[in-house]
């Protein structure tokens, strides 16, 4: 029987060993998407109006305005402090309707006062959206600037800027700099209900906000001379959009749905949707290595940047390559990475990241001349920050 069985198993393994190589050998499992570590309401809820706002983009380029102001309604401004911040609409500029939100905090609830002024800092905000999607009263970004203005004890001027397609390349950037050469005018004209120190300025903005911040901080610097009262002490970028022809790792891996907010194809339209006719992304809005996008970068007025990224946006690329872009042009940058960040995941006052880069906003702002107190001097809604 042993016999037996050693023949058999003799016998037997050559043809397993032919059984083996005649197999084709197995391909290894696909690899799993990345996902960020969102809930699954979170995820869902995003992919719902992810869904919803695709739907608005018509197939000649436009946008259904009517369908996303019921996707996106607006929240009023409050002229009485909520949450310890009030807010006012105004006028920037008659002759093209330019309008902002002015949030202002209820400075009485500070423990430090300023020390030179009772004057505020003013933070200059343009939202994000694709330079398409979004208001200055959108409620996400209603929400996000009384919480900027209220960690930071500084005044966000939310502007809100004429908007792709209807509406492209320069227009929001030429609002910019109007939103800055308001500021710069004579206060007692400008009706504010706030003292403003314009001296301390600083530009902020995510996404196509953080682009336009970018683009108007180069045309202050190379105008500065032009300004009497103003200067810019500061450009905070919060996951700035930019692009170019070449698709980066990131957006490869995330870019194809898994991630939420931004995918290629969605970012695509937004370009085609503001760049000029004929244009690509090679155009200096969209690439900052172009020559033309960095008139006014060498200028010593140009102002220290913070740059926030996301290790689950797809954008997470570009933004790295203009830091190290503004960092080899001699700039101060400082670059603040946030691992499982999704894109806008400041907007999302319940992830602990959105805390934390608003209060490196406010660390920042606290940096220039004369600002106040430390951050932790200010009680917000019951708790120190």
């Amino acid at each position: 029987m042993e016999h037996n069985d050693r023949s058999h198993q003799h016998s037997a393994e050559p043809h397993a060993r032919r059984s083996m190589a005649e197999s084709p050998t197995p391909l290894p499992p696909p690899a799993r998407k990345p996902k960020p570590p969102l809930s699954r309401l979170m995820r869902l809820s995003l992919k719902v109006v992810d869904r919803a706002a695709d739907a608005t983009r018509r197939a000649d380029g436009t946008l259904n305005r009517r369908a996303l102001s019921l996707l996106d309604p607006r929240v009023p401004a409050i002229s009485s402090p909520c949450r310890g911040v009030a807010s006012r609409d105004l006028v920037l500029d008659p002759s093209t309707r330019l309008r902002a939100r002015l949030f202002y905090p209820d400075t009485s609830k500070a423990k430090a006062k300023p020390a030179s002024s009772s004057a505020l800092p003013v933070i200059v905000f343009f939202h994000g959206g694709g330079f398409a999607f979004f208001s200055a009263s959108s409620a996400a970004y209603d929400a996000a600037c009384r919480r900027i203005a209220r960690y930071s004890n500084a005044a966000v001027l939310s502007v809100n800027y004429r908007r792709s397609p209807e509406h492209k390349f320069p227009a929001p950037y030429d609002d910019g700099l109007a939103a800055l050469r308001f500021l710069d005018g004579d206060p007692a004209k400008n009706h504010l209900p706030v003292p403003l120190d314009a001296s301390r300025c600083y530009l902020a903005g995510d996404s196509a906000g953080g682009n336009i911040a970018y683009h108007v901080a180069c045309r202050y610097a190379s105008a500065a001379a032009s300004f009497k009262n103003l200067r810019l002490a500061g450009l905070i970028a919060i996951q700035p959009f930019f692009g170019g022809e070449e698709r980066t790792p990131a957006e490869l891996r995330l870019g194809g749905g898994a991630a939420p907010i931004v995918s290629v194809e969605r970012a695509d339209w937004m370009w085609r949707a503001f760049l000029p006719p004929g244009a690509d992304r090679t155009h200096p809005a969209a690439n900052f290595a172009h020559p033309d996008a960095a008139d006014g970068l060498d200028s010593p007025a140009f102002p220290p940047v913070l740059l926030a990224v996301g290790g689950f946006d797809p954008l997470q690329d570009w933004q790295r390559r203009y830091g190290e872009m503004l960092k080899g042009r001699g700039k101060d940058v400082r670059v603040v990475e946030y691992p499982d960040a999704i894109h806008a995941f400041y907007l999302f006052p319940g992830f602990d990241d959105a805390r934390d880069f608003i209060i490196r906003i406010a660390e920042f702002v606290a940096e220039s001349a004369g600002s106040g107190g430390d951050v932790g001097d200010f009680v917000m809604c019951g708790e120190h920050v």
